[in-house]
């Protein structure tokens, strides 16, 4: 029996899971099975499986072009050895087509398709002569997206914009790291990790090379991965409580990164963190149990709070589509359906009804997603106010010199984020158009 590299063995794996519907991809690579290969095997899994997942709509589309019956169903093994070998074929340079095409063989014989073995390495060779792209085809299909999705955003946002957004999720984007202070800058630096600047935060860092989870100063929590847009919109929702020692809830907390922004923007006030899942929550509160007391975990629902007029300060950055985030998350692509948006469109609305319900008089509710959909973000803002009446938009740049002065926002980002601003007063940040993820950002203040 031919060998496998541990690495195309993992990919394989967490794969068939994935199209098998059994679990997550996000999930599959941070568990047991890639933390036990060597960090350069770990590396080659990962850029395997977040790569065929970003482009599998247009690796089927090819390798059906050579396929003999191009309508034929295949079995899972036999189409995953085939994205995994015309992936490695059609992205990845740097591995010779011998290794692609042979190992993606073995992976079917091993699950059991010796015939079907035969007919992946007559694909993948054909397809190693034929290296270019098919003539005729659409965004949907050059870029790897559904044609649901990109017709919608080509409606929404133009067709310029709309290709903009599809090629920024093509590519795997670099990593961004919130520092605690120059100095660790300069340990990372030291270590061998080069930095670029933020487009936005003065606190921000894009990793432009180096692996910054294997500092020590990311191990102390003294430098955290996080989207610059998820930073911004804890920043935004700190800048709201101004200089008031009052007190925050954090509606929908976990993973933590935003209420850990909260709590060290607001050294005086007290927090609330809430989430619905016991899991998560307890992950929760381990992260921020450095804060005691003064940040308390709270288990619930964050549409059936009974809060009322509690607190000044209201984050409600609400479970969404993700369609904001697909180029770190290629997965969501697939498993979305434009009918799931109205599904999760119901629970936004209760959670912002109580969100606002919570915010004492005179407070603000800052109301996010990282989703680029209507009905996920101002549908549910206009729904929402239409209903309660007590509360109104308050433009986000507004209070732009605020933010600057609260949220060490450069200068650049000002102006970056004047750009951002839609006519309602909403903050949309489109992705990569500022090296951020998308990301919707409304706040609302409730009526004295």
């Amino acid at each position: 029996m031919a060998e496998i590299s541990p690495a195309r063995k993992a990919a394989f794996a967490i794969l068939l899971e994935v199209e098998r519907g059994h679990a997550h991809s996000d999930d599959l690579l941070r568990g047991k099975r890639v933390d036990k290969l060597a960090p350069a095997d770990r590396n080659l899994a990962t850029a395997l499986v977040l790569g065929v997942l970003r482009w599998q709509i247009r690796l089927d589309e090819q390798v059906r072009g050579f396929l003999e019956r191009p309508k034929a169903r295949l079995d899972p093994e036999v189409l995953i050895a085939l994205r995994l070998g015309a992936f490695q074929l059609l992205h990845l340079d740097r591995i010779p087509a011998h290794a692609a095409i042979g190992e993606s063989v073995e992976l079917a014989k091993q699950a059991g398709h010796t015939f079907a073995a035969r007919m992946v390495n007559a694909v993948l060779r054909k397809m190693a002569g034929h290296l270019h792209e098919r003539a005729g085809a659409g965004l949907a299909v050059v870029e790897a997206y559904p044609a649901w999705m990109v017709e919608r955003w080509a409606r929404f946002f133009g067709a310029e914009t709309t290709r903009a957004v599809c090629a920024y999720g093509q590519e795997p984007p670099p990593p961004t790291i919130r520092i605690a202070s120059p100095e660790v800058e300069q340990e990372l630096v030291e270590a061998g990790i080069h930095l670029d600047a933020g487009k936005l935060l003065g606190v921000a860092r894009r990793v432009m090379a180096g692996d910054v989870s294997a500092a020590a100063a990311f191990a102390e929590g003294r430098v955290r991965l996080q989207d610059e847009g998820s930073q911004l919109v804890a920043e935004i929702a700190s800048a709201c409580a101004g200089e008031r020692d009052g007190s925050i809830l954090d509606a929908c907390a976990a993973p933590g990164g935003k209420t850990l922004i909260l709590a060290e923007r607001n050294p005086e006030a007290r927090i609330v963190a809430c989430e619905a899942s016991p899991q998560r929550l307890a992950e929760l509160q381990k992260r921020l149990a450095g804060f005691g007391e003064r940040v308390m975990c709270r288990h619930g629902n964050a549409a059936e709070l009974k809060d009322e007029n509690a607190y000044d300060v209201v984050l409600a950055d609400v479970p969404c589509s993700g369609t904001g985030t697909l180029g770190r998350n290629p997965e969501i692509r697939h498993r979305l359906r434009a009918e799931d948006l109205a599904r999760q469109a119901e629970r936004q609305r209760g959670i912002l009804r109580a969100a606002l319900r919570a915010v004492k008089p005179g407070g603000c509710a800052v109301y996010s997603t990282c989703s680029l959909e209507p009905e996920e973000n101002e549908e549910i803002v206009a729904a929402v106010l239409g209903e309660m009446g007590e509360a109104e938009v308050v433009p986000v740049t507004a209070s732009i010199g605020a933010l600057r002065r609260q949220c060490d926002l450069s200068a650049l980002g000002v102006e970056r984020l004047k750009g951002c601003e839609s006519a309602e007063g909403f903050l949309r940040l489109m992705p990569g158009a500022l090296g951020t993820d998308g990301f919707f950002i409304a706040v609302i203040e409730k009526k004295a």
